[in-house]
């Protein structure tokens, strides 16, 4: 099971919480594509030899293929506003998800109290695409498990939280609320 993990990875901060939290996945047995440890780096081969413009090139097109070939999607939505880079793969992720009528998970991490729009937490476009928010590392550890708990056979459709669980990849998708 393959997990793409999107969010800011600017700065030493975000960039130790980013390894560390991949590794706390990992150990789930989920495989997790970290961009800032598994991308495109400019000091990593094949993309040391690159210009600048061929590794931007190339940091889209394996980011892009590793978003449509993941099961879950993860972006981290901390920040006064979420990452702009990760709004675009969250689309990516979505019409992927939505053209695959339903298979997939994507979930929003937010710990962040921060908000950028008076009354919610986040842009109803990036809410509508995710399939849950969670607001700590523990729920989204306890909703990994039952998702993945879920696509190996377990019946229950509801996440520890009690939120509805994504429907399998032959069931059809129903809007429902995050709240």
């Amino acid at each position: 099971m393959l997990l793409y993990f999107a969010g800011p990875l600017f700065n030493q901060a975000e960039k130790e919480f980013n390894k560390k939290l991949a590794r706390k996945i990992e150990v789930l047995g989920v495989e997790v594509f970290l961009p800032q440890r598994d991308g495109a780096e400019k000091n990593k081969p094949p993309f040391d030899k690159m210009s600048p413009d061929e590794r931007r090139k190339a940091m889209f097109k394996l980011d892009r293929d590793k978003i449509l070939s993941a099961d879950i999607f993860l972006f981290v939505l901390d920040g006064r506003v979420p990452d702009e880079g990760a709004c675009a793969e969250l689309g990516i992720a979505y019409a992927d998800k939505y053209l695959k009528n339903g298979k997939g998970l994507i979930v929003g991490l937010m710990t962040d109290a921060r908000a950028a729009f008076t009354g919610a937490k986040l842009n109803p476009m990036l809410l509508g695409a995710l399939d849950i928010v969670v607001e700590s590392e523990y729920e989204l550890i306890d909703c990994l498990k039952s998702y993945i708990f879920n696509i190996n056979g377990n019946k229950s459709q509801e996440y520890p939280n009690g939120q509805k669980l994504p429907p399998k990849a032959d069931q059809p998708r129903a809007e429902t609320p995050i709240s």
